[in-house]
């Protein structure tokens, strides 16, 4: 990574670029661009690389326990099954979750975690927290074991996996809280560790299913196996992702609330307090009749699964708006065009963008467009976190190193983008006399072409931030 820095006070401070007002600052980097680091390097312990290694090499011991044991609990023909039917709707509950994130998406390291984390170490605490909480059940309350199963399902297993999963969010938010920068990310966050709880469970359920059908003889049509994935694959794969995604909301409005808002608990607790009761009246409404729970899913649900999705929607035109307005502040610095913001605040212009970029460049002008269109998104989400009072400590390294980002693949980036642009500017028409005021803005003075580490005009932060 590399990083823009002010010169060196041995070094003759630059003057302006022509066209530019005194006031504004000159960014020119500070050594050879060899040599220039984002971040300085740490002891072999401390790497970031080596943290990441080791943090998925738990997560995958996890993951080989928890299949061995399930496994052996169900025996290895039911448990292939059970694997090979409840695979089926993770790739579009993941291509769902991951297209909702396009606009800024989250590292592949988080969303590879959250995943990872509900698959493997989630289905793993709760497997064994759920039957001791069913014990302490039975034996505190001296229930039966059809009560005891009950209540377990009802309070036990939403406050277990609940917790469970929602561990992982918090992980997150403490450790990588900058990368949670809107709403929608608590809701994209939320539903991959979900979509990874519910395929590791299923493969539990199915495969029980499975193993008491082939020991009955039960046909394919009228076998519990087929009522099972009817149930938890066709008609409700949506709730464990709708139970966390509660969860990953809340603590989202925690990452944007300000420092000393009482959203920044409120959100956390509110939301996971939410989760556990939907999950709750869930798993209490599979306990009545067929009337009832339909009842159940038909009324709270599926309303609240609907007002989810709208909430979701919504939350990514709001990215698209904020990448449109905190941009602006880019064009008149000089590292936009005017009309830049517009083509990457909409994601039909962005596509464009990239087909007209491959049609001429091939593969590598569209991964330009899109890593370009990438960079501004946190570019713009940073410059709107500042606004608000959130500025990071290092606000200022950041804010360069997307800008350098940015100047690396501006030169296929940005035809494509202008180029996708509506062409009805300047109007099509001529107006019927002069105008005192000019049609079109100045285009500003570009730095030269030749080099990504040429001297460039950057917009100085306002005194509040």
């Amino acid at each position: 990574m590399s990083t823009y820095s002010y010169s060196s006070p041995n070094s003759p401070e630059p003057g302006p670029p022509p066209g530019s007002s005194s006031d504004e600052r000159v960014y020119v980097p500070a050594e050879p661009p060899a040599s220039l680091h984002y971040a300085p390097r740490r002891p072999f312990w401390e790497s970031r690389a080596v943290r990441t290694g080791a943090l998925f090499t738990v997560l995958a011991v996890c993951g080989v326990v928890i299949l061995a044991v399930v496994r052996h609990h169900i025996g290895t023909e039911p448990f292939l099954v059970g694997m090979a039917l409840a695979v089926l709707p993770v790739p579009l509950l993941l291509w769902a979750f991951l297209w909702l994130d396009r606009v800024a998406p989250s590292p592949w390291q988080n969303v590879a975690f959250a995943f990872a984390w509900g698959a493997c170490a989630a289905t793993l605490v709760a497997l064994f927290a759920n039957e001791y909480g069913a014990k302490l059940l039975a034996s505190t309350l001296s229930a039966t074991p059809s009560q005891s199963d009950r209540w377990g399902a009802t309070f036990v297993a939403p406050l277990v996996e609940e917790t469970a999963k929602g561990t992982a969010i918090l992980l997150l938010y403490l450790f990588r809280r900058r990368h949670i920068e809107s709403l929608l990310d608590g809701i994209v966050l939320g539903g991959l560790v979900a979509t990874g709880f519910a395929f590791t469970e299923n493969i539990l359920y199915l495969g029980t299913a499975f193993g008491e059908d082939k020991a009955v003889g039960a046909g394919v049509l009228g076998s519990t196996t087929a009522a099972t994935f009817f149930v938890r694959v066709l008609m409700t794969p949506f709730a464990h992702p709708l139970f966390t995604s509660m969860t990953g909301l809340g603590f989202a409005v925690a990452a944007v609330a300000r420092p000393r808002s009482p959203l920044r608990w409120l959100g956390p607790v509110g939301g996971w307090l939410l989760a556990m009761v939907l999950h709750g009246s869930w798993n209490g409404s599979s306990q009545l009749s067929p009337v009832g729970f339909l009842t159940v899913y038909v009324s709270v649900m599926i309303p609240v699964f609907g007002l989810l999705v709208w909430l979701a929607f919504w939350a990514r035109s709001r990215e698209l708006r904020t990448v449109r307005e905190q941009l602006g502040v880019y064009v008149a610095a000089g590292w936009l065009a005017p009309r830049e913001p517009v083509a990457l605040g909409s994601m039909r212009l962005r596509a464009d963008a990239r087909d007209t970029a491959r049609r001429y460049h091939g593969d590598t002008g569209a991964r330009a467009v899109r890593d370009y269109a990438v960079y501004a998104s946190h570019l713009a989400f940073l410059r709107s976190a500042a606004t608000r009072g959130l500025q990071p400590p290092d606000f200022a390294a950041r804010e360069s190193e997307l800008l350098h980002h940015l100047w690396h693949h501006r030169p296929l980036a940005q035809p494509a983008l202008l180029h996708a642009l509506p062409t009805p500017w300047p109007p099509p028409y001529p107006p019927p006399f002069p105008s005192p005021f000019p049609t079109q803005p100045a285009a500003p003075a570009w730095p030269p072409h030749h080099s990504p580490y040429a001297p460039a005009r950057q917009w100085a932060p306002p005194k509040h931030l």
